[in-house]
C-alpha cells in the first residue's frame, strides 16, 4: 500500500520505512468543519505546501487537500487562501493562548469592581448555620430548639406596650394645632412662633419627653419593652421638632411676604438661604439679590437719578418676593404653605421613613408587594436572630462573669471569697474577648434591620421613593464619616436642626461639639434604660470620638486609608463589647 503520508524521519533523511504516520488532528472551528474534506494544503509546523502539477499530493500532504487548478477563478483562490491561512493560525500553538493584561483584583482599592452580593448571600448562609447548630444542640441539651429567657421577655405587659406606644404618638399631634394657633396670630402678635410660639413648643416637647421617658420606669417595664418605647419615643420626638420648626419657619416666611404687599412698612432684610450639600455654607441674600438691585453698576449720575432708584427699589422688593415664595414651596412644587397643614399630612409624615419635615417628598407610583413582604420577613428574621445570639452568646457570658466578680451570688456551700483587682481585671478582659464577635454580629443585624428592611417597609408603605437611609460607612476611616454616612436620617436631622442652627450664633466649631454632645445625650439614655444604670461609659466613649478624630486627620495618619479604616473597625467592635461589660458588671 501506497503512503500517503511521508514519513517525517524521511523527510529529515533519517529512514526510509515509508510507515505511515497520521498527522495528529485538532479541534477544527465549527465555522470551518465544512470545509475540512475540501482543504488543499498540507501543513508541517504552520507552513503551507502548493500540490503538484498532475493534481496529486506530494508527499509532504495528508491526502485531505483538493487541489486549486491554476485557472480557477479568483473568488475560488480567495477562499482557499483564506482557509489555509485559518487553519495556519489555529496550529501555530499547540497549548491554548491565555490573554495577558495589566489588570486588578477585585478586592484591590484601584478596582472598580463593586458588585459583593455573593458575600451578602454568604453572610446570611452562615447566621443560618448558626441558628441551625444552635438549636441541634439545645435539643441536645435542653429538649427544646430555643431558650426562653429571653423569648418570655417580649410577651412581658405587651397590652400596655401597646397601649402606652399609641397614647405616645398619639399626643404629638398637639404640634398641628399649636402650629394653627401660632400662624394665625397677628405678626405683632405674642403667640407667633418667632415670640412665644417657639418657647411654648420647646417647652411642650421637654414636658412630653419627660413624660413618656420616664412610664417604662414607672411601669416596671422590662428590658426589652423600654429599649422599643424609649428608640419609638426619641423618633417620635425629633419628627414633632423637625415639623414645628420648620412650619414655625414657614408661617413667619408668610407673614414677611404678606407684608410686603405694603411695602412702604415691610422689612427689607434679606432672605436668609440655609446650608445645603451644594451651598454648604449658607448665604444671607439670594445669589440674584445683587443683580435685582443693581449693585456694582457704574451710572454717571451716580445712582442719584430718581427713576432709577425707584426701579432697583422695585426689583429689590420683586426678588425678596420671589425669595419668600420659593421658600413656601416645596421642592418638587406640587404643594405651597399652608396647604400642608392638615391631619393626612402629619399622618403620613408619622408613616414616613425621614425625621426632617417636608412640605412634600418624592414618591413611587405603586407598592412592589414582593419587596415588602420580603422586607417584612427578613425583619422578623433578624430579630429571631439577634435573640438567638443574645440567648446563646451575650447572657452567658455576662451571667458567669457577673457570678465570678459576686461570690455571694454563687449557691456553693463554700465561703465566698474576695476578688482581687487583678482578678476583676481578668474577667472583664475575658467577658470582653468572648463578646466581640457576638456583638459584632448584634451591630451588623441591628443595622440591617432598622436600615434597610423596616426603614425600607415603611418607604415602601409610604410611597417614599428616596431610599438612601445609609451610604458605605463601612469603609469609614474617622468617627466623623461614620456619623455622617451610617444613619443618614438622624444625621441629616441633626445637620439641620442642630448645627446648622446653631453654626451661625457659636460657630463651627462649637456647633460640632453641641451636635455630638446632644447625640451622647440620647446614646446614653437608650443604655440607661437597658441596663437601669446611669454611668456614664456611653457618654464618654462618644465625646472621645473628637479627639480621636483630630488625631486621626493629623500628617502622621492623614491618607492612609487602610490603616484608619481597620483602626475603625477595631474600635467599633472592641467598643461595643467593652460598653456592654462595663453597664453591666461595673
Amino acid at each position: 500500500m501506497s503512503s500517503t503520508s511521508a514519513d517525517p524521519f524521511d523527510a529529515m533523511g533519517t529512514g526510509d520505512n515509508h510507515v505511515f504516520r497520521p498527522r495528529p488532528r485538532k479541534p477544527v472551528h465549527s465555522q470551518l468543519s465544512h470545509l475540512s474534506q475540501t482543504s488543499n494544503a498540507s501543513e508541517i509546523n504552520g507552513l503551507l505546501e502548493t500540490p503538484a502539477e498532475n493534481g496529486h499530493t506530494t508527499g509532504m500532504t495528508s491526502g485531505r487537500s483538493t487541489p486549486i487548478p491554476l485557472d480557477a477563478p479568483p473568488s475560488v483562490k480567495s477562499l482557499s487562501s483564506a482557509r489555509k491561512q485559518v487553519r495556519a493560525e489555529q496550529r501555530r500553538r499547540l497549548f491554548p493562548t491565555i490573554e495577558f493584561a495589566s489588570r486588578v483584583s477585585h478586592f484591590d482599592p484601584n478596582s472598580d469592581y463593586r458588585d459583593f452580593h455573593g458575600f451578602f448571600n454568604l453572610f446570611w448562609i452562615g447566621l443560618a448555620i448558626m441558628a441551625i447548630t444552635t438549636m441541634l444542640r439545645n435539643i441536645k441539651d435542653t429538649g427544646y430548639p430555643l431558650r426562653v429567657e429571653i423569648w418570655s421577655l417580649f410577651t412581658v405587659k405587651l397590652w400596655h406596650l401597646a397601649i402606652a406606644d399609641f397614647m405616645m404618638v398619639a399626643s404629638s399631634v398637639v404640634v398641628l394645632p399649636l402650629h394653627r394657633i401660632f400662624r394665625r396670630a397677628p405678626a405683632d402678635g405674642a403667640l407667633t412662633w418667632a415670640r412665644g410660639g417657639m418657647a411654648i413648643m420647646s417647652i411642650y416637647q421637654v414636658v412630653w419627653f419627660s413624660i413618656w421617658i420616664a412610664a417604662p420606669f414607672v411601669l416596671n417595664w422590662t428590658w426589652t419593652a423600654q429599649v422599643f418605647m424609649i428608640l419609638h419615643t426619641m423618633v417620635i420626638l425629633m419628627k414633632m421638632h423637625s415639623y414645628a420648626f420648620y412650619n414655625g419657619h414657614l408661617s413667619e416666611t408668610e407673614k414677611r411676604l404678606r407684608a410686603l404687599d405694603d411695602p412702604k412698612t415691610a422689612s427689607r432684610a434679606p432672605a436668609y438661604l440655609y446650608p445645603t450639600p451644594d451651598n454648604p455654607m449658607g448665604t444671607i441674600a439670594s445669589p440674584r439679590r445683587g443683580e435685582a438691585t443693581g449693585e456694582g453698576k457704574e451710572n454717571g449720575n451716580g445712582f442719584e437719578n430718581r427713576d432709577r432708584e425707584t426701579a432697583r427699589d422695585d426689583d429689590e422688593i420683586a426678588q425678596l418676593r420671589e425669595d419668600l415664595a420659593r421658600e413656601l414651596t416645596s421642592p418638587i412644587g406640587n404643594i405651597t404653605y399652608p396647604t400642608n397643614l392638615t391631619w393626612s399630612n402629619y399622618a403620613d409624615y408619622l408613616c414616613c421613613p425621614t425625621l426632617c419635615y417636608e412640605i412634600e417628598y418624592p414618591r413611587t407610583e405603586a407598592i412592589d408587594w414582593q419587596n415588602l413582604i420580603s422586607k417584612i420577613v427578613a425583619t422578623f428574621g433578624c430579630i429571631f436572630l439577634l435573640t438567638i445570639i443574645s440567648e446563646e452568646f451575650i447572657l452567658p457570658a455576662l451571667t458567669d462573669a457577673s457570678i465570678r466578680l459576686n461570690p455571694s451570688l454563687h449557691s456553693s456551700a463554700q465561703p465566698p471569697q474576695a476578688v482581687t483587682a487583678l482578678d476583676t481585671l481578668l474577667i472583664l478582659s475575658e467577658t470582653i474577648s468572648w463578646l466581640l464577635f457576638p456583638f459584632m454580629l448584634t451591630f451588623l443585624l441591628v443595622f440591617l434591620v432598622i436600615f434597610e428592611y423596616v426603614l425600607g417597609a415603611f418607604a415602601e408603605i409610604t410611597h417614599f421613593a428616596d431610599r438612601h437611609f445609609y451610604s458605605d460607612w463601612w469603609n469609614s476611616t474617622d468617627w466623623m464619616e461614620f456619623s455622617r454616612e451610617w444613619n443618614i436620617p438622624v444625621y441629616s436631622f441633626l445637620r439641620r436642626h442642630v448645627y446648622s442652627a446653631s453654626r451661625p450664633h457659636i460657630g463651627k466649631a462649637y456647633a460640632t461639639v453641641i451636635t455630638f454632645l446632644i447625640s451622647a445625650i440620647g446614646h446614653e439614655i437608650v443604655m440607661a434604660c437597658i441596663t437601669k444604670k446611669l454611668r456614664g461609659y456611653g457618654f464618654i466613649c462618644q465625646m472621645l470620638q473628637l479627639p480621636i478624630v483630630m488625631l486621626q486627620r493629623t500628617k502622621l495618619f492623614r491618607g492612609k486609608e487602610t490603616l484608619n479604616n481597620v483602626s475603625f473597625w477595631a474600635s467599633m467592635i472592641l467598643g461595643l463589647s467593652l460598653i456592654c461589660s462595663l453597664y453591666v458588671l461595673v
